[in-house]
This record gives C-alpha cells, structure tokens and sequence, in this order.
C-alpha cells in the first residue's frame, strides 16, 4: 500500500519588534502557496512557541502558520523588567503591542487565531484592536468569563506584590514540579504526554533573568480579568467564526469558561475532551483534524464562498 506523506517545512526565524527580537516558527504550506489560509498560534504560560510543534507538523503543509514567542519567552529576547530598572515593562498591553508589531512586520493582514493560557489575553487584545485581522478564531483553554476561574486561579489573580510571600507563591510555580503539574494534572494517561514540553519549559524559567518577567506578568493578570466584558462584547459584535477545544480537567480554567463562550457566540463549535490544560499533549489526534476544518470553513466563508479544500489529517 502506498502511503503519501506530506511533510511541511517549518522555519525558525527571529524579526526585530521595537527594539526587541522575536523568535517565531513558520510552515511553508505545500498547499495552496501565497493563498493558503493563514493561522496564528498564540502560546500560553509557562511555554511558547514549541507547544505546537506537533500541531504544525500536522497541519503545516495545508497552511500558512506562524507562531510566535513572547517577549521573555522561549527563544525571544528577555529584555530587563522595568520593575528592577530595566527597558521593558512585563504587562499583558505590552506582549499584545509586541505581538501586534510582529503581526504587522509580517504583513499579516487576516489570519484565524489560535489562543491558549496567556494567548487568550493577548489574543482578545489584538482582536479588539484590529477586528479586521480576525477570520475566525480558535480556543483552547484560554478564559475569558468569570465562571471560567477556578478558586485556585482566583487566588492567583489576587496576588498583589507588596503582600507578605505573594512572590514567593508565584515563584512556587515556576519550579519543575509545577511545570510538570500543569501538563500532567487532569489527564487521563499521562504516558500520553511527552517529558519534552514540561522540560523545555523549565529549561527556559531557570535561565539567567526570566524570574521577573514571570512575576511581573502574574501581577498584571488581573488586569485580563477587568477586560473580559469589553473582550464579551467584542464576541457579540463581531461574532467571528469560532472553535472551542478545551480540557476539562483544567485546574486553572475549568469546563464553565468553555461553555460560557456560547452565551456570545451561539454559533460556536464546541467540543470538551477528558484531560488538562494542555489538551494538545494527549489529544492532537482529536483536536488537529477539528482546527484543519475549521480553518478551512472560516477561511473560505470568509474569502472564497462556495469553495472548499478538501484538508484531510489523519
């Protein structure tokens, strides 16, 4: 039997963004060339861009994707936290301006949005900027409603700095343990997950200056909090396309936060899977082939109606 494989290929590269070098990963799509649909994957805490290597193998050569790290993150430059007298400050409004001028270096003008964790706030930032960008979006675990916060989530947001041993919590959890937790707490077989993810990860939070950041970021968090009615009325205004994958065994962002996606958007596809936060370790086989589809929906809805491309993943 023959079997046709096609393998995209994946670029690595790095575009200066105000001063700051951003890391991004880019698949050159076999199908469809410069007309491909475009999709673009924003990571979440504590990881970045190398979350999706599998998710760009699999879909890489049908579409154009690029995804890119945060400041502070992964391969991207970790510019000194203002907080300690450094150049840059570590907020949520700052990664969205970084992640909007690299949007824009890239001269992506309209592109499906993937969100998880962190990318959620910076994603529904960008969206609310530039609704013109947005095709569709996908989201995976990343909040947006209150009754999507755990109470251990909840205690997290209220930390402030100046509280006795606040630091001290968030550093707990950028220890391995922590690290390890978040991609194996919720999952049904965690020799499902790869050791890849949770080690790399913790290869970058323990390189030299990526403490402060990681504080600073959990400080701001509350700020996403205190956007999520205007990020609700952006949903209702706009009413993009949308998937909805999500782990219900979220220990930060539980089952809730998915469904309430559906008061705003009626429309959406919804689909809840039996592990954690990082639904794409154990069920990439279930959640590619529904973010292949979708994209293609959206994207020919959006720019060739009554034309479709047929993806297959298998």
């Amino acid at each position: 039997m023959a079997i046709q494989v096609v393998v995209p290929h994946i670029r690595h590269r790095h575009t200066e963004v105000d001063g700051v070098r951003v890391f991004y990963r880019e698949s050159l799509p076999a199908v469809g060339g410069d007309d491909a649909p475009v999709l673009l994957l924003l990571h979440g805490f504590p990881s970045a861009s190398h979350q999706f290597r599998r998710l760009m193998d699999a879909l890489g050569a049908h579409f154009r994707i690029v995804a890119p790290d945060y400041p502070g993150f992964g391969h991207s430059d970790v510019p000194g936290s203002s907080t300690t007298g450094g150049p840059f400050t570590y907020t949520f409004d700052r990664l969205a301006d970084i992640t909007e001028g690299f949007v824009r270096q890239l001269g992506l003008s309209r592109f499906v949005m993937y969100v998880f964790d962190f990318g959620a706030p910076v994603g529904f930032r960008l969206a609310t900027r530039h609704p013109e960008w947005i095709a569709g979006l996908v989201v995976q675990n990343g909040n947006a409603y209150e009754e999507g916060l755990s109470p251990q989530a909840r205690d997290f947001i209220a930390l402030r700095p100046e509280q006795p041993g606040a630091a001290d919590t968030v550093r707990s959890l950028l220890t391995l343990p922590a690290t390890r937790g978040q991609y194996e707490g919720g999952t049904v077989d965690p020799e499902l997950v790869a050791p890849d993810g949770w080690t790399l990860d913790q290869h970058f939070l323990d390189l030299p200056g990526r403490t402060q950041p990681q504080l600073d970021l959990a400080f701001d968090y509350h700020s996403n909090v205190a956007l999520y009615p205007r990020w609700q009325e952006w949903l209702r205004t706009h009413t993009p396309p949308a998937l909805i994958v999500w782990g219900t065994g979220d220990m930060f962002f539980p089952e809730p936060g998915a469904r309430a996606y559906l008061r705003d958007l009626p429309d959406a596809e919804l689909h809840l899977f039996g592990t954690g936060h990082f639904a794409l370790e154990d069920h990439l086989p279930q959640i590619a082939p529904l973010v292949a589809g979708f994209v293609d929906r959206a994207w020919t809805a959006a720019d060739r109606p009554g034309e479709a491309r047929g993806i297959r993943v298998r």
